[in-house]
């Protein structure tokens, strides 16, 4: 509280960026961890309330007429325009949320001061949600091959990585040893990810300190045993997610790549995914694109190209693409690395199990996959996210790239995701909150120092709790297809703008709701308004009266019939390819339905008879 001068201001407008002119009057609050904006109205009056984390950017602009003006940009990407009556009190605002949007400490977190209704046991049960031990043993870890390791504990080895690691059988502590003295960080080969219909594993570690011809025998071992270690495969790829450029660069300074000569067996690949700079830049970029409000469609587009954005996140499903690829059809262990191995390392390792494994794509799964490769691992999320006040250059936006990634598995695959993007959304936007523990410090090794578990809650628990909000209404976990592995197309016209991330608070854009959100919206609509038709009729009985059939309701299930809907037309199209001495079907690129399957299709969607909702006063005809 010592950051703030004056905790309140009336008479504050709020600007639309993008409305003609339009503002609304409000006051100003200041707390100890949330900037809260309520209009001044006598009928519900709207609030606003943005966590002094979410802030990344305050700017006070040039004073006029009006009052002085204030932007406050946040990690979610909103934008906040106000007019502050007096400059005097800009100037306490504008320091005051300087100070809070960047503490100097761990200790000055939101996380630390968030008290939810929960007990202490609900709090520690929060925390078990997850076990990476129970995961292991999913993919069938440990085994005759693969074996948990206690070569790093009390983080000896490498204070980056989790104390809980999996090697080959044949590998020996020294060897390890060698092998984590050979890479950057310390951060040596060991499994993230076990194929078991193929024996497959995929793995991650850093760069090699190999410069231009030096070697390490205990590394060269350690690429071997895990080659060996897949019996369906007599060799292994190394996929370098660095340019090719970038890792020749790092020889001069001792680092590099895999020299081929010196490793039996192996495959090497560059798969060409910028650093962290330049992946920075590109989203400023796309978040001026986003703020300039009187652009062309021809402007937007070409700024939205110029700033590279959509190319990078193709780079990165490329990638992970060509991982999945290896490991589920070629049946072949692939090695991942980048520089340091904590940022794109992550990206395709993640979204490599993601298109690989059905139970990832599940509302829990996402959330182990998030712990296993992304937590545990020691992704730099308090670097990466800005949480507290440090060098700026080290923020990037890794983790949005491979939320937004998701999303277009999503856009190309709606069925076989048990989440919808609200999901992804959420997970983002606590991310940078820093509310829960989760995501607070750059490792697991911070964390344990920070006693996090004892002090903070956890994101997942929260997360289980409101699932339904976030469920797909097209997801089927009866279908073939959700269980087999998922081969993304990344031909370039298959990415797009996600306004959902980018303009979700900007309530003056439309289209607002997908189409998703628009079934889940009618759905629970429909229930609330089938819980009322109950309590009615209920209430009807009491006064002793017999309640009146004034016309037989049918029951609306939208996403079941939607389902149906879809499931007959999988079963229609396998019918027609199963039937001998038919012509070969021409199907509609991106669809299982063939051209002219809409004949078939008429009678599932001309339903001759409406469907009737109750309203709250009467009877309404509704047509599915």
């Amino acid at each position: 509280m010592e950051h703030i001068r004056t905790p309140k201001v009336e008479q504050v407008k709020l600007l639309d960026r993008f409305g003609s002119n339009k503002s609304v009057i409000g006051t100003l609050y200041l707390t100890a961890t949330h900037l809260i904006y309520r209009e001044v109205t006598t009928v519900n009056p709207k609030e606003i309330w943005i966590m002094h984390h979410h802030i990344a950017v305050v700017e006070k602009l040039p004073l006029t007429t009006v009052g002085c003006p204030l932007a406050i940009r946040c990690k979610d990407f909103r934008v906040i325009h106000f007019i502050i009556p007096r400059e005097r009190d800009c100037h306490d605002i504008y320091n005051s949320l300087l100070k809070l949007s960047c503490p100097v400490k761990y200790d000055d977190l939101y996380a630390f001061a968030f008290h939810p209704k929960k007990t202490e046991y609900e709090r520690e049960m929060g925390w078990k949600v997850i076990n990476l031990t129970d995961e292991y043993s999913r993919m069938g870890i440990p085994n005759a091959i693969w074996q948990l390791t206690d070569v790093n504990r009390s983080y000896k080895i490498c204070d980056t990585y989790p104390t809980h690691l999996y090697v080959p059988k044949s590998v020996s502590k020294p060897i390890i040893v060698g092998s984590s003295k050979f890479r950057s960080k310390g951060r040596f080969p060991t499994l993230s990810y076990f194929y078991q219909q193929k024996q497959a594993a995929i793995c991650r570690c850093s760069q090699p300190l190999s410069g231009f011809s030096a070697r390490c025998l205990e590394d060269e071992h350690m690429l071997q045993a895990i080659s060996k270690a897949n019996p369906n495969s007599h060799f292994m790829y190394v996929m370098d997610t660095r340019p090719k450029l970038n890792a020749m660069a790092n020889r001069a300074a001792g680092k590099g790549y895999e020299n081929e000569d010196n490793y039996s067996n192996i495959r090497f690949q560059f798969v060409g995914i910028e650093n962290i700079h330049v992946m920075r830049g590109s989203l400023q970029k796309v978040s001026e694109v986003c703020g300039t409000k009187a652009l062309t469609s021809n402007d937007f587009l070409s700024g939205l190209e110029s700033s590279g954005w959509l190319r990078h996140i193709k780079a990165v499903l490329d990638a992970a693409a060509l991982l999945a690829k290896a490991v589920g059809y070629d049946g072949a262990s692939v090695l991942v690395h980048c520089s340091d191995g904590w940022d794109r390392t992550t990206q395709v390792c993640s979204l490599g199990s993601l298109l690989l494994d059905p139970y990832y794509r599940t509302i829990k799964g996402f959330m182990v996959l998030i712990e296993k490769d992304w937590i545990s691992f020691g992704h730099k999320f308090a670097d990466r996210c800005g949480q507290l006040d440090g060098d700026t250059k080290e923020v990037s936006p890794v983790f949005t790239q491979f939320i937004e990634c998701v999303w277009h598995l999503i856009e190309q695959f709606p069925r076989v995701f048990e989440f919808s993007e609200a999901y992804l959304l959420e997970i983002h936007g606590h991310v940078n909150s820093c509310q829960f523990g989760n995501f607070v410090g750059n490792c697991q090794k911070e964390r344990e120092d920070m006693n996090i578990k004892n002090k903070t809650h956890s994101l997942w628990s929260f997360l289980l709790e409101n699932q339904h909000k976030y469920l797909n209404p097209l997801y089927d976990p009866n279908l073939p297809c959700v269980h087999e592995v998922i081969e993304p197309n990344t031909v370039a016209f298959n990415f797009k703008f996600w306004r959902s991330m980018y303009h979700q608070f900007d309530k003056t854009i439309h289209p607002r709701q997908s189409q998703l959100e628009l079934v889940l919206s009618l759905s629970e609509q429909n229930k609330q308004l089938e819980i009322e038709a109950k309590q009615l009729e209920k209430k009807i009985i009491e006064l002793g009266e017999k309640p009146r059939t004034v016309i037989k309701k049918e029951s609306f299930h939208l996403v079941s019939r939607l389902s149906q809907t879809l499931k007959a037309t999988d079963k229609m199209c396998k019918e027609r390819q199963s039937t001998p001495g038919t012509n070969p079907i021409r199907t509609v690129e991106g669809s299982n339905i063939p051209e002219d399957g809409c004949k078939d299709l008429k009678p599932s969607f001309s339903k001759a008879e409406p469907t009737l909702v109750n309203l709250e006063l009467g009877m309404a005809k509704m047509t599915c």
